[in-house]
């Protein structure tokens, strides 16, 4: 059997790969109560609410993550 991953296609013409708010939790190493909290002081990346599902494009994930750098680091 293959695993089967949700995309879908931006307006720039390239395939996204959507993620879910524990794909995001297990790759920052955080509690997923920590993502939450952060969609509710709206500090988190963008997500979209996909019927019952809340995804995060991975261009959207990495943007957000650029904006978070460390200047001092």
């Amino acid at each position: 059997m293959t695993e089967q991953t949700d995309h879908a296609t931006s307006t720039h013409g390239f395939v996204d790969e959507w993620m879910t708010p524990k794909e995001i939790c297990h790759e920052l190493q955080i509690p997923e109560q920590t993502f939450y909290q952060w969609r509710v002081k709206h500090a988190g990346p963008r997500a979209h609410r996909i019927g019952r599902h809340l995804r995060i494009s991975r261009t959207d994930f990495n943007a957000w993550l650029a904006t978070t750098e460390d200047p001092v680091g």
